[in-house]
């Protein structure tokens, strides 16, 4: 007993294999070219299979080749044997593959204006993840971050965590912006006096960036007016219901068609970073869209 299992460890799963095969074409010349193996490098694992488990596998009865009752038994369990070994190798790569959910959390902003397309070219290269996009501001997104309520998120703005990986995506001017109908008569000093600024709630991470601006000008605002995301703050400037210091990309299509008009411009730039719990840098759908996300963000600017 004890000498049968020592030659059944002993088998190699390449030569049962090549043997499968050669049961299936009953053929050696065929079974080699499945393989891409020579014929006689067929016959060789054949005849140590043989040698191992101590039976003769095939007989010839004139040019007709046949299984003996050993080959037969040994190709039923050998079918059985390969299929969980298969079962088993596609296993191993769902590991190296995206799979499972993915959630992601991001300002309103980033979200219309970036992730709508970037997610539809990750969801087709990766259609086996479900994937939940979460529009919060960037302080939240770095406490969801931290809970793993979200996987990866995009800010604006510095994160300090050391325990958050953060990758830079794009720095960006900061403007001192308005409506256009608000600025042709009025000068600076005019409209800081009789507009209020609007600005982002303190919880905003980068509000200190915001006010280091502010602490370098002549004037300042007479009223402050908070709101909570980037969005609400642009149609806000886009509606005349003050000024805001807002990041250039959030207002560039604005600026360019003249609606909204830059008052200042500010050596100070704010960081777009892609961030996620350095504890959870090898999971592969967070690495895949990581990639992804530093590869066309500039293109989708």
């Amino acid at each position: 007993m004890f000498e049968v299992r020592r030659r059944l460890l002993a088998i190699e799963l390449k030569n049962l294999k090549s043997f499968q095969v050669a049961a299936d074409y009953m053929n050696l010349t065929k079974a080699a070219e499945h393989l891409g193996y020579t014929q006689p490098t067929i016959t060789l694992q054949i005849q140590l299979l043989e040698k191992e488990i101590g039976h003769k596998l095939f007989h010839r009865i004139g040019k007709q080749t046949f299984l003996t009752p050993a080959g037969n038994l040994l190709k039923q369990y050998t079918d059985k044997l390969m299929t969980v070994v298969q079962e088993m190798e596609e296993g191993l790569k769902q590991l190296d593959l995206p799979h499972g959910s993915l959630v992601i959390a991001a300002p309103e902003f980033y979200c219309s204006h970036y992730l709508s397309f970037i997610i539809s070219d990750f969801l087709k290269a990766y259609p086996q993840i479900n994937l939940r996009l979460v529009s919060c501001n960037s302080h939240d997104t770095i406490k969801m971050i931290a809970a793993r309520t979200a996987d990866i998120g995009i800010i604006a703005g510095a994160c300090d965590s050391k325990e958050i990986e953060a990758i830079l995506l794009k720095k960006e001017d900061l403007l001192l912006t308005a409506a256009s109908t608000l600025t042709p008569e009025n000068d600076l000093s005019f409209i800081f006096k009789n507009f209020p600024f609007i600005s982002y709630q303190h919880s905003c991470n980068f509000t200190e960036l915001v006010n280091s601006c502010l602490s370098n000008m002549t004037y300042s605002p007479s009223s402050i007016i908070e709101l909570g995301s980037e969005e609400t703050i642009k149609q806000a400037v886009i509606n005349k219901m003050g000024i805001a210091l807002v990041s250039e990309d959030l207002m560039k299509s604005e600026i360019n068609s003249g609606a909204v008009t830059v008052l200042e411009r500010f050596p100070n730039q704010v960081e777009t970073s892609v961030i996620y719990l350095k504890s959870r840098a090898h999971e592969p759908a967070i690495n895949s869209f990581s990639d992804l996300l530093q590869g066309v963000w500039d293109i989708q600017s």
